[in-house]
């Protein structure tokens, strides 16, 4: 994605698209979940696990979706289900974070930081 084709969303923007992220979430978590478990009862043997590899692309196209929206799915461990919203915040390039169990978007973190370096958004962004 060029630099041009990045969508920006303001804090409130970001917000208004939580309902169809949310949906979207759950069934990439519901789906990795749904992984876990039958790796699991495979002891690893998974490679030529049919029900595992409809599972993955499951995962891809809901990835997929959440691209298509404008943000990004984070949470590679496939647990708590992070999303980055693209935004500009005093002036500068940032991401707004947002995970699953959070009501709404109010943090955010610069391009480099990822979630360790999240940050409440300034009152005036809300």
């Amino acid at each position: 994605m060029t630099q041009i084709d990045v969508k920006y969303f303001t804090p409130k923007e970001a917000n208004k698209t939580l309902p169809l992220v949310k949906q979207i979430v759950r069934d990439i978590l519901d789906c990795a979940v749904k992984i876990k478990i039958i790796a699991e009862s495979l002891n690893g043997e998974i490679e030529d696990n049919s029900e595992i590899k409809y599972l993955s692309l499951q995962i891809q196209k809901y990835m997929g979706e959440l691209e298509e929206i404008g943000c990004s799915y984070k949470d590679w461990s496939f647990d708590i289900g992070l999303v980055d919203f693209p935004s500009v915040i005093n002036g500068k390039d940032v991401l707004l974070c947002w995970r699953s169990d959070e009501n709404e978007i109010q943090y955010y973190h610069g391009l480099l930081d990822g979630y360790s370096g999240r940050r409440l958004i300034p009152q005036e962004y809300l």
